[in-house]
Formats: structure tokens, sequence, C-alpha cells
């Protein structure tokens, strides 16, 4: 390995688990909102020195400078984040919520993305900032996934219903996948890397979204065959790292939405392949395994989401339309909930205070932040993605924190 890389990932593991001993030991936050916090905090005070010695300011500079936090994130840890969530997901409870599951994460992602596109568009028109439409609504597809991990353990400490948390939890595995779709086809007509088509947008669509479910379906009962054809923990185990790395590998070259298939994967093998495939040894050392993946890979997720602070530029203009983003991606959650919800009332019951609880716990995340990243380098760029960062800070912190007396106070049994 090169040492240059050694040494930056040896940094990251390192301040990775010190926040981790610093907030269970003292400041007792859920893990993933106190790392963030603590690296939030450092990278400000990184920053403050700076302006008074420059030189302190290189090193940290170069070493976030040096990970391209797009690539890493949504080419490696999504594709083990989304099948380490995917692999608890109960599939008798996701199916008595599927329908709406499947239309928070589609029709609601798609509400969200227009109206915050079309309400930031003229924002910008208002400050007088030159972005275009079409770039507006590149910014709602890459704001409305919804990012819960933070707020999954705080909503169990609540007690909410377990509909709601697997409304939850269903619709952000699929939101993902969905919003990383639909980001990519806007992203492509703005490029002009293909052409300005309702119809071609849709087979696009089709074929990223339809050929990731149907990726899915094939790796997760391929590797059900090869799980339930032996008996060997270690070999189960490696069985599905193999899953998620070949199986994510193959989906980028098909041009097919690799999340998706990591959640239909996960899914699979989280119910048929433990209820049939595997022995009770092989389903613990299955489950600690991932569950282990999970922790790992969000506390990094979240330390870079931190320190990403130290490389961005903010001027008065862009914290002003960040706070005004903060009150629009709000809105157009409230409303892309809302919609859905009234929908579904008139075929069956809803549970009381659905909305405001899936407004305020539709938490934005790390795939806010890669996407953002992964635009084209230019002014354009910078703006959206100082204003995403700005949305996301607050979306982890404010709402992670407050979510959990949220749902106390509505009083949800």
């Amino acid at each position: 390995m090169n040492i240059n890389l050694y040494s930056v990932l040896t940094s990251l593991v390192v301040l990775t688990a010190a926040f981790s001993y610093l907030n269970f030991r003292f400041i007792k936050l859920p893990a993933t909102i106190g790392i963030m916090l603590i690296s939030l905090l450092c990278s400000l005070a990184i920053i403050i020195a700076g302006k008074f010695y420059p030189a302190l300011m290189e090193h940290p500079v170069k070493i976030i400078n040096s990970l391209d936090f797009e690539t890493l994130l949504m080419r490696i840890m999504l594709s083990f984040l989304l099948f380490a969530g995917a692999i608890h997901i109960d599939v008798g409870k996701l199916k008595k919520e599927m329908a709406p599951v499947l239309l928070f994460a589609t029709v609601g992602v798609l509400i969200s993305t227009i109206l915050i596109g079309g309400a930031m568009y003229f924002v910008f028109q208002f400050f007088t900032v030159p972005i275009p439409f079409i770039y507006c609504l590149v910014f709602g597809a890459l704001i409305s996934p919804t990012d819960p991990i933070a707020v999954l353990g705080i909503l169990k400490e609540a007690k909410i219903p377990g509909s709601i948390e697997t409304k939850i939890s269903g619709e952000s595995l699929f939101n993902d996948g969905i919003g990383v779709v639909i980001f990519v086809s806007i992203l492509e007509i703005a490029t002009g890397s293909t052409e300005i088509s309702f119809g071609h947008s849709t087979l696009l669509f089709l074929k990223e979204a339809g050929g990731g479910i149907v990726w899915g379906v094939l790796l997760g009962y391929l590797g059900f065959y090869l799980l339930r054809s032996i008996d060997n923990y270690q070999v189960e185990v490696l069985i599905t790292i193999a899953m998620v790395m070949g199986g994510y590998l193959f989906a980028y070259v098909l041009h097919i939405s690799g999340p998706l298939t990591m959640v239909v994967a996960g899914i699979i093998t989280g119910n048929k392949g433990k209820d049939l495939a595997m022995s009770d040894l092989t389903m613990d050392y299955v489950n600690k395994f991932w569950e282990l993946i999970d922790v790992i890979l969000n506390a990094l997720l979240f330390l870079l989401i931190g320190l990403e602070m130290v490389v961005l530029s903010f001027d008065f203009k862009t914290i002003i339309i960040g706070f005004t983003a903060i009150v629009i991606v709000l809105a157009g959650r409230f409303i892309s909930v809302f919609l859905p919800t009234l929908l579904l009332s008139f075929r069956r019951s809803i549970e009381r205070n659905l909305v405001p609880i899936l407004t305020w716990g539709g938490l934005r995340g790390g795939i806010s932040v890669a996407l953002a990243l992964s635009l084209p380098k230019g002014a354009i760029r910078n703006e959206l993605v100082s204003i995403t960062y700005i949305v996301v800070v607050f979306s982890i912190i404010v709402q992670g924190l407050t979510i959990g007396r949220l749902v106390r106070k509505l009083s949800l049994k």
C-alpha cells in the first residue's frame, strides 16, 4: 500500500477511535452525532488557528484534499452501509409497510426534488447568484434522499411504534438508491451529456432503478444458494463480503443502480438467507460482523463530514442562502410526506403524528455531501457544496438531537 494513503487512513481511523472514546466517555451523545460534532469543533479550531498561523492549516488541508470523498463514499462505503442496513430489515414487517415505503421513496423523492429545486431557483435569483434552473433541480435531487442512520437509535430508545420505524428505515434504504438515480439523470441533462427528453429520462431511470433491482434479486439468490450449500461461518461471512464488493462493482460496470442492488440483495440475505441457509452459529457471526462494519463505517463517515469543513469556503451570502435552504428542505420534506400520506389515508389507517415525525426525522447525511462533491468543478459546484454542507450539518445535529424529544412530546406509544 502507498505509504501516503496508509498514513491518511491511519490518521482517520485513529481520530475516529479517539472521538468515539471521548463521546462515549464524556459527551454521551448518539455515536455518529457526537463524532461529527467533535470533528466540527476540531475543524473550527484549525480554521481559527490558521488565521493566526497559516502553516497549521497546510497539513490538515492536504490530508482532506487527498481524499476523494465522492468515490470513497459512493463507490466503497455506501455498498457496505446499505447492505449492512438492509440485512437487518424484517421482510415481513416491510411487506406490511411496502405501499408507504415505495410511495415515500419514489413519488416523495420526486416531489421533494421539484419543490426544493423550484424554490431554490427563486432564492438564488433573489440573492443574484447565477445558478441555472436545471442545477437547482440537481440540488433538489441530491438533498432529497434521507439518511436516518444517526436517528434510528434515538427512535428506538423513544419506543415509537414499529410500523413507523419500519417506514423510516425502509424509506431511507430505498430512497438512497432512487435519489441517486434521479440525481444522475438530471445531472446528465444539466451537463449536456444526454438529450432533454421525458422519454429518454424515463428510460434511463427505468434502466438504472429496474436494472439495480433485478441484479439485486439475482445476486441475493446466488448468495442464498452458495450459503445454503455449505456450513462454515468463516466462508459464509466471506461470501457476503464478496456479494457486496463484486455485486456493486458489476452494477457500476453495467451502469445500473448499485445502491438498489445492495438493498435488495441485503434484504434477501437477511431474511431468506438467515432463515433457510445459515446455522445459528453462522447467523450470529454474520449479524455481528455486519453490525461492526456498520458502526465503524458510520463513525468514519461522520468524522469525514465534520472534517470537510476545513476545505470549504463560506461567505455571508452563502451562509444566509444555506439557512434559507434549511427551511425550504424541511418544507419540501413535509409536503413530499404529506401528499403520499393523504393518498394512503383513503385505503388504510395512518399512525397519529406520522407526518411530523417523518418530516423532522428525515435527516440528510453523507450521501448528499458526496453527490454535491461529484458535481463538475466550478463556481456552481462550490456554491452548492457549501449550501449542502450547511443543510446536512443542521439536519444531523439539530434534528438528530431533538427527534427523540419530539417523539416523546407527541406521546407516541
